[in-house]
């Protein structure tokens, strides 16, 4: 297990949902072979990680987690390369989602 246990393995479940849903985008509808590959791989990986994160962890604690770390990097992402805009609303959902995120850690 990597060192500090089930939150470590969660993490980085969710940093793998940002590869594979940002790898998702850049697809093109699975029309290309490489980042078709990457969002396999990485769901793959993403999946795998969240399952063990649950052996030891409440299931809704670890989903939300999981899915607010995508949804984080994605929407970050998304502003930065994708040219998605950075309105003051959609930056107020972030920090609403960091914040989310903190609490269920705290819980």
């Amino acid at each position: 297990m990597l060192p500090g246990g089930p939150w470590a393995l969660l993490f980085a479940a969710g940093l793998l949902e940002i590869v594979w849903a940002v790898a998702l985008k850049a697809s093109d509808g699975f029309t290309r072979k490489g980042p078709t590959a990457l969002t396999v791989v990485a769901a793959a990986a993403s999946f795998y990680l969240l399952a063990r994160a649950m052996r030891d962890l409440p299931a809704g604690t670890a989903y939300a987690v999981w899915t607010g770390i995508g949804a984080l990097g994605v929407a970050i992402l998304g502003m930065i390369w994708f040219g998605d805009a950075a309105t003051p609303l959609r930056i107020g959902g972030i920090v609403l989602i960091v914040a989310g995120i903190m609490a269920l850690k705290l819980a």
